[in-house]
């Protein structure tokens, strides 16, 4: 961008979710994948203990960044790079509880179900939590929905995918 004098702006986005999210495809994301494998009767993999964590973020809120990084009427700079997320740490296991809890409302044997653990994997990072004050600041970017509240607007679809409703 600088050596042709592009105006841009890069959004990096972190762990998003959300309806029509694949649980099957080579890149699927962990909410998903969960939400598949409880509802299969499948094991759900935690890697290392469950105390890795991420900042999970709900689509909306992908969805208002990119409408308010797309009309901001100017920025302070040609060059801006926002964070797209919530700004709060969910652990693995806290993510579990959350997902194991919405779906025991559609299935209430699943609220027994436990995580399976297995080694960490090489090269993972233990902790990811994106700073989005420039967003704030910059754009007038704020989430709209928490990990929970996003899994509960999102829990409906992903039953209904998994039993092929959806």
């Amino acid at each position: 961008a600088r050596v042709y004098e592009l105006e841009c702006v890069g959004l990096r986005y972190f762990n998003v979710f959300g309806p029509r999210q694949d649980p099957e495809g080579a890149y699927a994301a962990v909410v998903p994948r969960w939400c598949a494998s409880l509802l299969s009767g499948e094991p759900v993999w935690i890697n290392g203990d469950g105390q890795t964590s991420r900042d999970f973020c709900y689509v909306a809120n992908a969805v208002q960044a990119n409408l308010r990084a797309a009309l901001v009427p100017a920025l302070p700079s040609p060059h801006e790079v926002f964070n797209v997320a919530v700004g709060e740490r969910t652990t693995l296991l806290e993510l579990f509880g959350l997902l194991r809890g919405l779906l025991a409302a559609h299935d209430p044997a699943l609220a027994s179900i436990e995580p399976s653990f297995r080694d960490f994997r090489a090269g993972d990072v233990r902790h990811s939590l994106a700073d989005i004050g420039h967003a704030k600041r910059t754009i007038g970017y704020e989430p709209t929905h928490r990990v929970g509240e996003g899994l509960a607007d999102a829990i409906d679809w992903y039953v209904d995918f998994v039993r092929g409703r959806g």
